[in-house]
């Protein structure tokens, strides 16, 4: 991997890449495009793998504390560096155009004490984010030999859900329902009463565990009906109706809904929700947590995190991309396009130095413009509709005593009552190498449609855990209201609210990668990437097992 010195930009202190042609050209190396690099130089493809910046992962990066503002606040919404050609063909039929970068984070705001020793603190740039322990970017790690590069800590405190003014675990297990009293209303209930509301609620598992084994095995009873499956009718119902059937109460829909399917939006809002979960898309993600609990022997609940941040991930692919043969070089922007008049179609890219490389496909990270040609292109500004507000805070000490990584999920309304999204937000500690020892990094995001109101969940869900006084008194140590958790709420040392734009990715002339969405996991961004591959090579198989490098050390992080 060649690294292009970090001087003032002359042409000289740029490496010359050779060869000069490449089959795949991309520009960042956030995830989609770490992991597409890695999918073409498995399918024997040549490729190139440029970053304007000097580390690996783009949008998808974690970055040291002291650069989270300046980075956030970069101006990129201007035409990239110019820089003259070098090619040695006088005659070339092609021109270059002029590419631009657009800004993808708003409204940014910070507050509070930067801590000493501020460079132990890593920020992820995707966060509050995870991985299941079963989903397929786990799997494609495993496949790909990225594993090796990347070891996971699990979410050892389980889940929270805010309810009634009280923070309450969400349970993963038949011994969790039971055993768990805070599952009930705020009024008081008889035993009677609590007792049945578990029921229903073990009761409901058992039918969704029920259904996912049938469809697993394709069991039918002797009749040739499948034995044990919801019906397809209450399968395309809102998941929402299906619950009311089941006779769960709004408390036990909500710890469903919002905490293990993970909806987004207000689902009893059905005529208003921008995504309405469906029976059939609630169950499979209700599988998914499921088969992650226990997966592996050494990841407590569902989920997991790699260690050091998310940033990880995308230098497992690009290692593996390495490996296979691709070329990468940081440090170096690409200023244009190559343009084949004649064809009307682009061909390659001008990089900083002055060179110009060819290629049969372009793959650039979301924040280029890509420049329109006569030709149709999916490729446009108008896919940046969809925001997803998001805060970074520096805490004292832990949101769930004894835990040191914990998810909290605020439904919708539960805040206030217009909230119409669910605000998530994750906890880590120094055992994943993200703070010092004693200190707490702590994730929040929702979708929003406007600034304004995406930052003021946020900053209402920050008020519900965090306390901004350090003083002694009764004031600056407000008590959770939860009775499950004792300690005082943390006190809040440091934060950054943002809004960041949220872009699909694009088949086309040129073909565009997605920006981190507002999802808790990658399974969107992973299928989104994956089509992508589809698109320019669809007769090659993505990421094959066959394909993972042979290392000298073949244990896993990763041990089933």
């Amino acid at each position: 991997m060649a690294d292009a010195s970090a001087g003032g930009g002359s042409l000289d202190e740029y490496p010359t890449i050779d060869p000069t042609s490449f089959d795949v050209v991309l520009c960042g190396t956030g995830l989609p495009e770490s992991i597409l690099a890695a999918a073409c130089a498995a399918a024997g493809k040549t490729v190139l793998h440029v970053d304007p910046d000097p580390f690996y992962g783009s949008f998808y990066s974690s970055i040291p504390l002291p650069s989270v503002p300046s980075f956030l606040s970069a101006d990129s919404s201007t035409p990239c560096p110019s820089s003259p050609t070098t090619t040695s063909s006088a005659t070339a039929e092609y021109t270059a155009v002029d590419l631009e970068r657009r800004s993808l984070y708003s409204e940014v705001e910070t507050s509070g004490t930067v801590p000493e020793l501020s460079r132990r603190f890593t920020v992820d740039l995707v966060g509050p984010r995870v991985l299941y322990c079963a989903d397929e970017a786990v799997d494609l790690l495993l496949r790909s030999g990225g594993s090796h590069h990347v070891e996971f800590k699990s979410v050892e405190g389980g889940s929270l859900i805010y309810w009634d003014g009280a923070l309450c675990p969400v349970p993963d297990s038949r011994q969790a329902i039971f055993m768990d009293s805070t599952h009930r209303s705020k009024e008081k209930l008889n035993l009677r009463d609590n007792l049945k509301e578990k029921t229903l609620l073990f009761r409901f598992f058992k039918l969704v565990q029920s259904h996912i084994a049938a469809s697993s095995s394709g069991g039918k009873d002797g009749e040739g009906q499948a034995s044990g499956k919801i019906s397809e009718e209450d399968l395309d119902l809102p998941f929402i109706e299906f619950l009311k059937k089941q006779q769960l109460q709004p408390k036990i829909r909500a710890v469903v809904l919002y905490a293990i399917a993970m909806a987004d939006y207000d689902q009893d809002a059905a005529d208003t929700c921008e995504k309405l979960l469906t029976t059939r898309d609630g169950i499979k993600t209700l599988a998914l947590y499921s088969s992650s609990i226990g997966r592996f022997a050494n990841a407590q609940g569902a989920f997991i995190y790699p260690m050091y941040g998310h940033g990880e991930l995308p230098q497992a692919f690009c290692r593996f991309a390495a490996v296979k043969g691709a070329l990468y070089v940081l440090r170096m922007p690409v200023t244009a396009l190559l343009v084949d008049q004649e064809k009307k179609r682009y061909i390659g890219t001008r990089l900083a130095s002055g060179q110009d490389i060819l290629c049969q496909q372009l793959i650039l990270g979301p924040s280029y413009k890509i420049p329109s040609l006569d030709m149709p292109s999916d490729a446009s500004d108008s896919n940046l509709t969809r925001k997803v507000a998001r805060g970074v805070c520096i805490i004292s000490s832990s949101i769930k005593e004894a835990s040191s990584n914990v998810l909290v999920v605020f439904p919708p309304k539960s805040l206030q009552e217009q909230q119409a999204t669910a605000v998530r937000a994750l906890q880590l500690s120094s055992n994943v190498a993200v703070c010092p020892p004693g200190m707490f990094m702590v994730y929040l995001s929702t979708p929003c449609t406007d600034a304004f109101t995406g930052k003021q969940y946020i900053n209402k869900a920050m008020e519900v855990l965090f306390s901004t006084q350090a003083s002694d008194d009764s004031e600056g140590h407000l008590e959770t209201t939860s009775k499950n958790i004792e300690d005082r709420k943390p006190v809040l040392i440091w934060s950054c609210v943002y809004v960041q734009e949220i872009t699909q990715g694009t088949s086309g002339a040129v073909l565009s990668c997605p920006m981190p969405d507002e999802n808790l996991d990658y399974r969107d961004i992973l299928e989104s990437t994956k089509q992508l591959f589809t698109d320019i090579y669809p007769d090659e198989e993505f990421l094959p097992r066959n394909a993972t490098p042979k290392y000298a050390d073949d244990d896993s992080d990763l041990a089933e």
